[in-house]
């Protein structure tokens, strides 16, 4: 069985090429093919002999995820979903505004933490995905925004953990992962550009510190224990002040003057009241913060409502006269069902896919007062 070169660290090229007999500085020259130059045939790279290439052929490959479904939204987001074998499938989606290019990348096949807002975790949970399944997602964006003359110019400019699953209970796929996309020598992304995204595991927040300072967003999206219960199940293990307390050291570790992001999905007439707004300005008090507010994103089989935009501003001006960097994140790519919340890994015909977007534009439509 040939051996995917795309999910190896330097290190573990290196002892691959050791272990065929070649010198150990060809993993440098294959590691800057695939990433930085988005290389998979190994006929391509120049650099090497041509006995070097064939003898890769027939023991390696570069296998990236089958893309078998991708489209744009009128906004500019781009969907793609992937197929990873076995009949599973999983979602990525790039979000494009001026400059910055932000790629949401998944890190299961489903999701086991189950949070009542979202899609994803209404699929259940089928596996982890490998390192190879994760980058590989980075390289099919890259390579989409490829210029043709120049095969080195890249376009993701900003990473994000936030796509289908919880992706500190794949630990060290992710982290790995994590590690390849901020290497130099590979995608060079920093570490205020790499964002994982987190409903509360508070053992492995701590363990991520040991191996990294990339950025961290909390799931928060509830003031108490009592309302988070109800929207993230985790949170009965790992309480809101056990969260917060592993979110502080996690910072206090990493040394600088950063904040964490809270992410908070306002549902209509669940967590989206003044006094809410009130709780929770109380509740950050401790922790250096900004806050991103994101108005729930509607899906087929969901009772919750999306709030007025009138109510979302209110919930943003309570926490900004309290002090709070707040931002309302800009729905994008709802009408092909890429919004936040709303991945299924699910490749539906054009008619089942019209009926979903009607379904979701009359939730909206029946939201907009109060």
């Amino acid at each position: 069985m040939k051996q995917n070169l795309l999910g190896m660290q330097l290190k573990e090229l290196e002892t691959f090429f050791i272990s065929i007999n070649e010198r150990p500085f060809r993993s440098k020259q294959v590691f800057q093919w695939v990433h930085q130059k988005g290389t998979s045939e190994f006929s391509e790279m120049t650099n090497l002999s041509k006995e070097l290439q064939s003898k890769l052929s027939e023991l390696a490959e570069i296998k990236v995820p089958e893309v078998i479904y991708e489209k744009d939204s009128i906004d500019g987001t781009k969907k793609w979903v992937l197929s990873v074998g076995s009949g599973d499938l999983v979602e990525m989606v790039l979000i494009p505004e001026k400059k910055r290019a932000t790629l949401c990348i998944s890190s299961q096949v489903g999701c086991a933490v189950d949070c009542s807002f979202c899609a994803t975790g209404k699929q259940g949970f089928s596996r982890n995905l490998d390192l190879s399944e994760i980058i590989g997602q980075l390289w099919i964006a890259e390579k989409a925004f490829e210029d043709q003359k120049d095969k080195s110019t890249r376009k993701v400019t900003n990473v994000v953990m936030m796509g289908m699953g919880e992706p500190l209970l794949n630990f060290d796929a992710v982290t790995g992962a994590m590690q390849m996309m901020m290497d130099d020598r590979a995608y060079g992304l920093s570490k205020r550009k790499v964002t994982l995204s987190t409903s509360g595991l508070v053992p492995l927040i701590d363990k991520l510190s040991e191996v990294t300072d990339a950025a961290l967003t909390i799931s928060l999206h509830a003031p108490n224990d009592e309302l988070r219960n109800q929207l993230v199940p985790i949170n009965k293990k790992y309480p809101i002040n056990d969260l917060l307390e592993a979110t502080k050291r996690y910072v206090e570790k990493c040394g600088d003057s950063r904040k964490t992001t809270i992410e908070y999905i306002l549902i209509d007439g669940v967590n989206d009241s003044l006094q809410d707004a009130k709780e929770l300005s109380v509740l950050l008090r401790k922790l250096p913060s900004k806050i991103n507010l994101i108005p729930f994103n509607p899906f087929p089989g969901s009772a919750y409502k999306r709030p007025s935009s009138t109510r979302v501003q209110s919930f943003k001006k309570a926490l900004q006269k309290n002090g709070y960097i707040t931002t309302i994140r800009t729905t994008r790519g709802e009408d092909i069902m890429a919004a936040c919340g709303q991945l299924i890994g699910q490749v539906n015909n054009d008619k089942t896919r019209k009926k979903e977007r009607s379904e979701a534009k009359n939730t909206m439509i029946s939201t907009k007062t109060i």
